[in-house]
C-alpha cells in the first residue's frame, strides 16, 4: 500500500513537471498557429525553423558561446582548483567564499555590472562580450564541481608517482587529471547548461545585431511567439533526453560489468 502511494506521488510530480513540456511538443505539430485549437498534424513549423535565418543564427550563437565559454571556464576553474590546493586552509576558505558570491548574487546585478564594465572600457558589445560574461559566471560552478575531487588521496598519489621516478608533467597528466576528470566533466556540463539557459546577463551584454535563443524568444513575446520556437524547444528537449538515456545506459552497463 505504501509503495502504491509513493508511486502515485512520484507520478503526480512527474506529471506536474513534464505536462507543460508535453503540451509544447504537441503544439509544435499543430497545423494552426493557435495554441488553443488543433487543426491537424503538420511538420511545417519544423520546416520553417530550418529556413529561418534569424532563428538559426540565434541557435548557432547560443551553442557556440555555450561550448566556448564552458571550455574556457573549465580550464580556468580547474587551474584555480589546483592552485588552491597549494594554499593554506584559511586562504582557501577566503578564496572559496569569494568564489561563491557570484552564484548567490542576482543575475541582474551581474549583468548590469558587466555592461557598465564594458561601457567604461569602451568595449563594443557583441559576441565577444557575451562570451566573456558567460565565462565569468561559469567559472565558480566549475570550481565548485572540481574542488571536491582535489583531496588528500590525489596529493598522495601524485607524491607517490614522483617518488617512483615520474616527472612532474607525467604525474600530473596520469594521476591528477584522471582523478579530477569526473569533476571536470560535471563542471563543463553545468557551465554549458547555465550558458544555454541564461537570458538576463546575455541581454545586458549582447549589444545590437546579435541574438541567442533566449533573447530572440523575449523579442518575439512582444509580437507573438511563432510555433517554430515550439519546434526548436522540442528538438532541444528530445536531444537532451536521448543524451541522458545514453549516459544512463552506459553507466548501468559499466556497473553490471564491474
Amino acid at each position: 500500500m505504501k509503495k502504491t502511494i509513493s508511486y502515485i506521488y512520484v507520478g503526480l510530480v512527474m506529471l506536474f513537471l513534464y505536462l507543460p513540456i508535453f503540451a509544447l511538443i504537441v503544439l509544435s505539430f499543430n497545423e494552426a498557429k493557435s495554441m488553443s485549437v488543433w487543426t491537424g498534424f503538420s511538420l511545417q513549423w519544423y520546416q520553417e525553423l530550418f529556413h529561418n535565418r534569424l532563428l538559426m543564427s540565434a541557435v548557432g550563437n547560443t551553442f557556440s558561446i555555450a561550448i566556448l565559454a564552458s571550455l574556457i571556464a573549465t580550464i580556468i576553474g580547474t587551474t584555480a582548483v589546483i592552485g588552491l590546493s597549494a594554499m593554506r586552509p584559511k586562504s582557501q576558505n577566503v578564496v572559496l567564499g569569494f568564489n561563491n558570491i557570484p552564484m548567490l548574487n542576482a543575475d541582474i546585478v551581474t549583468g548590469i555590472s558587466l555592461m557598465l564594465f564594458f561601457l567604461l572600457l569602451h568595449i563594443p558589445q557583441g559576441y565577444g562580450t557575451i562570451l566573456f560574461a558567460h565565462v565569468t559566471f561559469s567559472i565558480p560552478y566549475v570550481v565548485l564541481s572540481v574542488r571536491p575531487r582535489m583531496n588528500r588521496k590525489t596529493d598522495r598519489l601524485y607524491e607517490a608517482a614522483m617518488d617512483l621516478g615520474a616527472s612532474k608533467r607525467y604525474a600530473f597528466r596520469k594521476i591528477v587529471i584522471p582523478e579530477l576528470m569526473p569533476g571536470i566533466l560535471s563542471g563543463f556540463l553545468l557551465s554549458f547548461t547555465m550558458s544555454v539557459d541564461d537570458f538576463i546577463i546575455t541581454y545586458f551584454t549582447r549589444g545590437a545585431g546579435i541574438n541567442t535563443i533566449s533573447t530572440i524568444i523575449y523579442s518575439q513575446v512582444k509580437v507573438g511567439i511563432r510555433p517554430s520556437l515550439f519546434a526548436l524547444s522540442t528538438l532541444i528537449f528530445v536531444i537532451a533526453f536521448v543524451a541522458l538515456l545514453v549516459v544512463n545506459f552506459k553507466s548501468n552497463k559499466e556497473e553490471e560489468v564491474a
